[in-house]
């Protein structure tokens, strides 16, 4: 068996994906070489040594991962399926992975060139699901590993494995959430997608709940605002720009009109979050500072990234926030979401004791 790893990414980042794909794989002992074809959408690690790739299974984990939207292991290659039946061949593939799955997804890369595959998808899902049911394949226990099926072309697809517990939860790594009417931009599915990668169920309830106060630096007109208003959140929506007057009618939203950077509360609040145009290096040098001298106990902010050296520049800013924090415990985290662009979010919050 095989035990390379699949990974998707945003068109235009494989080569992130593929450098900090080796370089966490080669920080666990397993050398190996990608296979990263610029705007394909998804990254293939191999491992030189299959039998220590099998500890990538244990110890490499996806919230590690900032350019990666899936994390998909076992992966092997089925080509020149017949059209006339494609199921047989691969339910033996399949069953060579040796184990039950809790659920299959068929998937595509996110790119224009694959989406004419995902109609190919939705007809041949119920077939192969009714196959696999048949043999015994299929269990909805939620502790067994999900099926999936990268498709290339009609007759080429990579099978792998992925773990609820080390994955995304979403087919194709892609959140489908909806843009209320009433928000005032489309930027507010940032800070909606943001809040379910970086936090559990019960992390959210706990947190994230009516009555605590938060600051929104660069607010206008009001898409993160809205997504904290929403839970019921008191904002202090900082621009010098307008803010979205239904925002404002909700008795929740103070519009402070000043810069973001000159900006400083005089009391501490639950949150920040801040998605203001500006060099990475002095959006994180701001944040830093709010979360160190105790105005604010969790932030989210955007980073908008360069078009060259975009790996370098995240990891500068991983060295502001570690000196900016002068030792203290703290947890960190960088995802390219869906609903970003050329861009990560960050999740910063001090480790509670």
């Amino acid at each position: 068996m095989t035990h390379s790893l699949l990974l998707y990414c945003r068109a235009g980042f494989e080569g992130e994906c593929a450098a900090e794909t080796v370089n966490h794989c080669t920080e666990l002992g397993v050398s190996g070489f990608a296979k990263a074809k610029p705007d394909s959408g998804y990254v293939l690690f191999t491992p030189h040594d299959a039998d220590l790739a099998k500890q990538l299974v244990k110890f490499l984990h996806f919230e590690d991962l900032v350019f990666a939207r899936q994390l998909i292991f076992n992966v092997r290659l089925v080509d020149q399926l017949p059209a006339t039946d494609r199921v047989t061949p691969l339910i033996a593939a399949i069953r060579d992975l040796g184990d039950l799955f809790s659920a299959v997804w068929l998937e595509t890369a996110d790119t224009n060139d694959a989406k004419e595959m995902s109609t190919f998808c939705r007809k041949f899902a119920p077939p192969l699901t009714y196959g696999l049911k048949q043999a015994g394949l299929l269990d909805e226990q939620a502790h067994k590993p999900r099926l999936h099926l990268f498709w290339l072309s009609s007759s080429a697809v990579y099978l792998g494995v992925s773990y609820p517990n080390n994955a995304s939860p979403w087919p194709m790594g892609i959140p489908r959430l909806k843009l209320s009417r009433d928000a005032p931009s489309r930027s507010t599915l940032k800070l909606a997608e943001a809040f379910m990668a970086f936090l559990s169920e019960e992390e959210e309830q706990e947190l994230l709940h009516p009555g605590i106060s938060a600051v929104d630096l660069g607010a206008a007109p009001g898409g993160w605002t809205w997504q904290l208003v929403q839970r019921g959140v008191n904002v202090a929506a900082v621009d010098n720009a307008a803010i979205d007057p239904k925002l404002l009618d909700t008795n929740l939203v103070e519009h402070v009109r000043a810069d973001g950077f000159h900006y400083w509360p005089k009391r501490s609040v639950e949150w920040l979050v801040c998605d203001m145009v500006e060099k990475p290096a002095r959006i994180t040098q701001l944040v830093t500072r709010w979360i160190y001298e105790g105005k604010c106990q969790h932030a989210i902010f955007n980073l908008k990234l360069p078009m060259k050296k975009r790996s370098e520049e995240l990891a500068r800013c991983r060295e502001l926030i570690d000196a900016g924090l002068q030792g203290k415990k703290y947890q960190l985290q960088f995802k390219q979401l869906y609903h970003d662009r050329e861009e990560v979010t960050g999740y910063l919050t001090l480790k509670r004791r």
